[in-house]
C-alpha cells in the first residue's frame, strides 16, 4: 500500500518588508491584500499543527500543489525552500507551482531555480539547479512503488486583479504522451496541478483557461486521480476519462484558520493499493473544524477507480 498526502496552498507568512520599488507592479494588490485580510486567516500555527499531524500518518509521499509563497518575493521563494526541507526530502516531495509562485514575471523561473529538486522528474534529478532552468520540462515524472506522480505546471503570471492558470498546447501535448505510456506500463496515475481543471470550478477571473484543453488529455488518455488547490475549498468532482470518471479532489488552504468564510486547514491522505483486478483508492480527509481543537479526521471515503479498456489492462 502506498500512501500519498495532498496539501495546498500554504500561503507562507509573515509577509517579509518588500522594498518599495518591488511594489511597482500587480504586488501591490497582493501587498494589501496580505494586510488587510489574509494576515488574519493566515496566522497562528495551524500550518505547523497540520504537518505534524500529516508526518504522523507516515506517507509515503507527500504532494503540495502550489502557491507557497503570496507575492513571490526573493526572500519568500528562499523561505519556501526552507519549508519544503522541513516537510520532507525532495525524492519524498512532489511540488508544482501555482499563479501566486509565478506572481510577476520572471517570479516562476526564480522559484523553479529555488525549488527544483522538488518539482523535476526522475530523470532530473541530478541536473544542477542552472541545467534544471534550461532543460527540465513540465510535465514531470516521478515513479514510486506502482504510483506515477505527474506535475503539471498552471502557475503563469497574471494581470493585476486575475489569478487565472493555463496548461498550454505544448504541455498538453507532452501530458497526453506521458499519461498512455503510464497507462501501458499499468501505473497508478496522480496528476498534480494548482487550478481545478472541471467545468465552473471558480470565478472567471480565477480560472484555467484551457481547463478544457485538459479535460480533452485526461478524456483520451486517461487518470487515476487529479490533485488540485488554489479554490481554499474541499471538493470531490470528476471530469471524463476512457472508462469512466476520473477523480478531482481539492484541499483547503493549509493554513486557513478556523471560522472564516472557508475552510479550516486540512490534508488528505490516500491508501493506494494494487489488487488482482486493478487498483484501489481509499481517502482520508484531516484537518481543524474548531479553534483551538486539534488535527482529526473528518472524512474518507473510497476513490473510485474505472476500469482500463484492453489497450490499458493491468
Amino acid at each position: 500500500m502506498f500512501k500519498l498526502a495532498h496539501i495546498s496552498d500554504p500561503h507562507l507568512g509573515p509577509l517579509p518588508d518588500p522594498k518599495l520599488l518591488q511594489l511597482f507592479s500587480k504586488r501591490i494588490l497582493g501587498y494589501l491584500n496580505w494586510q488587510r485580510n489574509r494576515s488574519k486567516i493566515m496566522g497562528a500555527n495551524y500550518l505547523e499543527q497540520l504537518v505534524v499531524d500529516m508526518k504522523s500518518a507516515a506517507p509515503d509521499h507527500i504532494a503540495v500543489t502550489g502557491d507557497l509563497v503570496n507575492i513571490a518575493l526573493p526572500l519568500e521563494i528562499t523561505g519556501a525552500r526552507a519549508w519544503l526541507e522541513e516537510i520532507g526530502e525532495p525524492e519524498d516531495v512532489s511540488v508544482v507551482p501555482g499563479n501566486h509562485d509565478a506572481y510577476v514575471p520572471g517570479a516562476f523561473r526564480k522559484a523553479r531555480s529555488a525549488w527544483w529538486p522538488y518539482m523535476c522528474g526522475d530523470n532530473e534529478a541530478n541536473l544542477t539547479a542552472a541545467k534544471a532552468r534550461e532543460e527540465a520540462t513540465f510535465p514531470y515524472v516521478r515513479r514510486r512503488d506502482g504510483v506515477a506522480l505527474i506535475g503539471v505546471t498552471t502557475g503563469r503570471a497574471s494581470a493585476p486583479w486575475f489569478a487565472t492558470g493555463r496548461v498550454g498546447s505544448e504541455q498538453s501535448k507532452r501530458l497526453r504522451q506521458i499519461l498512455e505510456d503510464l497507462g501501458r506500463e499499468g501505473l497508478f496515475r496522480v496528476v498534480m496541478l494548482h487550478h481545478p481543471p472541471f467545468r465552473q470550478a471558480t470565478r472567471w477571473h480565477k480560472r484555467l483557461s484551457d481547463a478544457s484543453r485538459v479535460r480533452t488529455v485526461v478524456k483520451r488518455a486517461g487518470a487515476e486521480l487529479i490533485l488540485h488547490g488554489h479554490t481554499h475549498i474541499d471538493s470531490f468532482e470528476a471530469i471524463e476519462g476512457p472508462n469512466g470518471p476520473v477523480a478531482v479532489v481539492g484541499v483547503p488552504s493549509a493554513t486557513s484558520a478556523p471560522g472564516g468564510k472557508k475552510p479550516a486547514a486540512r490534508y488528505n491522505l490516500f491508501e493506494i493499493e494494487k489488487t488482482g483486478t486493478g487498483w484501489t483508492c481509499r481517502m482520508e480527509e484531516h484537518g481543524f473544524e474548531e479553534p483551538n481543537t486539534p488535527v482529526r479526521l473528518l472524512v474518507e471515503r473510497q476513490v473510485e477507480i474505472p476500469k482500463r479498456s484492453k489497450d490499458f489492462a493491468l
